[in-house]
């Protein structure tokens, strides 16, 4: 049995994505669909992103102090890096799906994403200004925008229609336990090495993430197609199409979590000294890390059971609790952490909902599109919020960035509700 939308595809998608089998040829053998949620590309995948995580969460956990410490950027210049960075791979992310539909070639797209995002975190090592920064983030996150859309459509092809939750929930507990792993080793190094070190030390792991997919990952040879981007975007079907406004609207207030990294080593400073404060900020969020690896599979578990799109509108909602309780301006640690839990189960929620409840809409032949596309209105939202929470802020103070952002996921998670409903079958 199987969660299956009662409109998946309007007639003009039946036509496209028949256009699109039709091109491939009838010679062409479906590729054979591995039955369990676990099999030798899952894992592999997850592997990549494991070391792929390491590597930016590394940079990551220090990269709000290092900004405002060493090249005396602000909140709202850590804002700006973010959302830019995101919103520079937007349309990449689009023709990287889009070319992995049509070339029927994902593998060699997901080495050379994963290769560029773990060479850009060293390259921070090398800034002088706050610019430079942004430059290595914005390569960074085109290689990040090159790997996800065909990383995605892969773990869909990898799985039976029934194990999508499960396979996306094991993906994103792998990579989150290198999330935990990668501000815990800079936890450890803060205390020996330099900013500037610790980003060299990153590109280890950030070299074994594309080896990983060299190596391990399987790809089933599938046929290709001719159509346009225009025609491919046009054979999506219409419920994914209302689900991305969803997620834009959702993405516009989810803003960088590097911003609670920089609230909680603000709020913590007095009590406990610039390095307490930060060494403290680190821990809170290698805690929001653990809680998202932890709750990632379950999650997953849960979806293939009862469904994917309430666990998606619990995540929003989630958010928006959390988004509400930075908003009062804590201070105490035991606030903060129950907000960093929170923070850790939402995007657990969130971020394996999205891709396994995209499989179940999708068809194969425009899948790498439709997480193409899934990606890009992710991208564009995750530029807004940044933008905007960091510049509401600096102008207005955190407690007006934190409520709007809390406002934006009511709206996402209203408009999630209205989607055309889930029936079995």
């Amino acid at each position: 049995m199987s969660n299956l939308p009662d409109d998946p595809r309007d007639p003009l998608a039946d036509a496209l994505v028949d256009r699109a089998t039709a091109l491939t040829g009838p010679s062409e053998t479906p590729p054979e669909i591995p039955t369990g949620a676990l099999n030798r590309t899952v894992v592999a995948l997850g592997l990549a992103s494991f070391f792929s995580d390491m590597n930016h969460e590394m940079a990551t956990a220090i990269l709000p102090m290092f900004l405002v410490a060493v090249l005396g950027a602000s909140p709202a210049v850590l804002g700006f890096i973010e959302g830019l960075s995101d919103a520079s791979a937007s349309f990449v992310k689009l023709g990287s799906g889009y070319w992995s539909d049509r070339t029927g070639e994902r593998k060699s797209l997901a080495v050379v994403g994963y290769l560029i995002t773990g060479l850009a975190k060293p390259a921070y090592a090398l800034a002088v200004v706050w610019p430079d920064i942004l430059v290595a983030r914005a390569v960074g996150w085109v290689g990040r925008g090159i790997r996800t859309p065909v990383r995605d459509a892969l773990l869909a092809d990898a799985v039976a229609p029934p194990f999508y939750g499960r396979a996306f929930g094991v993906h994103r507990t792998m990579d989150t336990l290198g999330a935990i792993a990668g501000p815990a080793i800079a936890f450890l190094l803060l205390s020996i090495l330099t900013y500037r070190q610790i980003f060299l030390v990153s590109i280890i792991p950030g070299l074994l993430g594309p080896l990983a997919v060299l190596a391990f990952v399987r790809e089933a040879r599938r046929p290709g197609h001719e159509l346009h981007l225009a025609a491919s975007l046009r054979a999506l079907p219409r419920v994914f199409r209302l689900f991305l406004v969803a997620v834009g609207v959702f993405g516009a207030g989810n803003f960088a979590h590097t911003l609670l990294i920089l609230w909680a080593s603000q709020a913590l400073t007095p009590a406990y000294g610039a390095v307490g404060a930060a060494s403290a900020a680190v821990l809170l969020y290698t805690l929001h890390n653990v809680l998202y690896a932890g709750a990632s599979y379950p999650v997953g578990w849960l979806s293939d059971r009862i469904g994917k799109r309430g666990l998606l509108g619990l995540g929003y909602a989630l958010f928006g609790v959390m988004s509400i309780g930075f908003a009062t301006g804590p201070t105490a640690v035991p606030v903060l952490v129950v907000l960093f839990v929170l923070a850790g189960l939402y995007i657990a929620l969130v971020d394996a909902m999205e891709g396994a409840y995209a499989a179940q809409l999708l068809p194969a032949n425009v899948r790498g599109t439709g997480y193409g596309a899934l990606s890009t209105v992710n991208g564009v939202g995750d530029f807004i919020s940044s933008v905007a929470v960091g510049g509401l802020w600096a102008l207005f103070g955190p407690s007006v960035g934190f409520g709007y952002a809390a406002v934006l996921s009511v709206a996402g998670a209203a408009l999630l509700v209205l989607l055309p409903s889930e029936r079995r079958e």
